[in-house]
């Protein structure tokens, strides 16, 4: 979509993202960081019935190609900060070990913080990354007398080919700030990533094209890699935890002379450990965290508030589950709200920068090419394939696609889901089925035989042979739900489906669909042949 975006009446923005986000909060943080805007704002959107602006609350409502975006900064008191967070409001809770044991009803009657007094704390999360990884990288401005020898390299350039013979001093700013911009979006790119920004940067500057290169941005590709590396270092020692955990090589105790697992991305997450924030120590967030245990136990929680609360402890989760590495069953009594749709949802933002319901766009995208390839005729020995095929046939609808889809996909990719989904009947024993299961679906059936049901009793996601989720509705929701958790809790994919998540991830997803295993890559071929 083309953009033009209105920051004031003196400076006005034209722009083009390949994509537009599903929701108006991921436009206002792909905007955010985009055009560095620090403080809140609102948007408004010119309307092509009445030709005026009006307040955007739907991205639905945006034209399809270009639309005129006016920013419309928030009024903020002279005090505040974008990056220091003031403690929850302290409200006459019981303590944790006597919330723990209480009864479901007990804390019924205590009151809920209100939600207004979170509300700074969601300005933390969108100072951090606010996007996945561009299609067209954006070089950031450089300092003014680099940027006039820029300009005036680039018109030389075009007009004879001279290329720029630049001080180390200018070499040194450039790499500077493109690391900064860099880690932006990825505290580790791959070697892909730093040869797209390396080309990037002579497509915009083309006066500094190597000499006697082939290419003309080789050179530059690891000129940037070393000076990522260096950035690192330098983050490091000023204290950043996500940097300062993977240099921990040994352990206390008997961990002594053990390298530690490596804490870094795996999937693409853009806020994997961020630090605490400013102002903010364990202590003060595990105390936010006992009141919203407490708030999750009344029979109809405030909403509001236990948003505003889960973003304002996440950095203490995230460092929680990365480099501690609880059971699951522990993080379901110390963060229940984490288990719930709602949270999933915007938990994975959080780590992401992404909707997590892009899975359905991405997903139905692919569904016609893809059931196609099903019913290919070596498919026609598999049972299961054969048996999901024909029940899709006696009813076509889109839900049975996708459902089908989903199931289908590892018989495709050569994987056995039969340990991932179990089905059983309502009067089996949920602990036998459960039995085993590291992670997987649980479908409660009144027919096991049949893979596509007109409906289910019961689907519930477990792990660690504990139902963590239920009532999930169906299996493209089942599916979407389990990509959230495995994502939140830095949990591998089941081993036995490795491929069936990769391609979940990358193709339906997007996420980090640049770098695709050969298995993976030779289906993405055939789905967008």
């Amino acid at each position: 979509m083309l953009l033009r975006v209105i920051i004031s009446p003196q400076d006005i923005r034209k722009l083009r993202f390949d994509s537009v986000p599903h929701s108006v909060d991921g436009l206002k943080l792909m905007l955010k960081n985009t055009l560095q805007l620090r403080s809140s704002f609102d948007l408004q959107y010119e309307d092509e019935d009445f030709k005026d602006f009006c307040n955007l609350t739907c991205v639905d409502d945006l034209p399809k190609e270009k639309v005129t975006l006016k920013v419309v900064f928030c009024p903020v008191s002279s005090d505040s900060s974008l990056d220091t967070l003031p403690a929850l409001p302290s409200s006459p809770l019981t303590s944790s070990s006597a919330l723990l044991s209480s009864p479901l009803t007990s804390s019924s009657a205590v009151p809920s913080p209100p939600a207004s007094s979170l509300s700074s704390h969601m300005e933390y999360f969108e100072g951090r990354r606010s996007q996945q990884w561009p299609t067209d990288f954006p070089i950031p401005t450089f300092l003014y007398d680099v940027e006039l020898r820029l300009r005036q390299g680039n018109d030389s350039f075009r007009k004879d080919g001279a290329l720029l013979s630049i001080s180390r001093d200018i070499k040194s700013e450039i790499l500077e700030k493109i690391a900064e911009a860099i880690y932006s979006f990825k505290t580790y790119p791959t070697p892909e990533h730093f040869g797209h920004v390396a080309k990037t940067l002579i497509k915009k500057h083309p006066c500094l094209k190597e000499p006697g290169s082939t290419s003309g941005w080789y050179g530059w590709k690891h000129s940037i890699m070393f000076k990522m590396g260096n950035y690192r270092q330098k983050l490091k020692a000023a204290g950043c935890r996500e940097l300062m955990v993977n240099s921990e090589k040994r352990g206390p105790g008997d961990t002594r002379g053990k390298r530690n697992k490596v804490k870094k991305p795996r999937r693409s997450e853009t806020n994997f450990l961020p630090d605490l924030p400013q102002g903010r120590d364990s202590r003060s967030l595990e105390e936010d965290r006992e009141k919203m245990v407490q708030e999750m136990r009344k029979t109809t929680p405030n909403l509001a508030y236990i948003d505003d609360a889960m973003n304002a402890t996440y950095a203490l989760r995230r460092q929680e589950i990365v480099e501690e590495e609880p059971p699951v069953a522990e993080m379901t009594v110390r963060w229940p709200a984490l288990f719930t749709e709602r949270q999933i949802v915007k938990e994975f933002t959080r780590l992401t920068s992404m909707d997590i319901n892009s899975f359905y766009e991405g997903l139905d995208s692919h569904l016609h090419k893809l059931l196609q390839l099903f019913r290919l005729k070596r498919f026609e020995e598999i049972e299961e394939m054969t048996s999901l095929m024909e029940s899709l046939d006696k009813d076509a609808s889109n839900q049975r696609k996708r459902a089908a889809a989903l199931q289908g996909l590892p018989w495709y990719m050569k994987e056995n889901p039969s340990t991932f989904m179990k089905r059983c009947e309502p009067t089996e024993p949920e602990e036998d089925v459960m039995k085993g299961m590291v992670i997987g679906l649980l479908l409660v059936v009144e027919d096991v035989k049949e893979p596509l049901p007109a409906s289910y009793k019961e689907i519930a996601i477990v792990i660690e042979e504990k139902i963590v989720m239920r009532h999930l509705g169906d299996v493209p929701n089942a599916f979407v739900n389990m990509m959230g958790l495995l994502y939140m809790l830095n949990l591998s994919y089941p081993k036995d489906l490795k491929y069936t998540f990769e391609v979940i991830q990358r193709l339906f997803m997007g996420i980090g669909s640049e770098v695709c295993t050969p298995k993976v890559h030779s289906l993405k071929n055939k789905l967008l042949g």
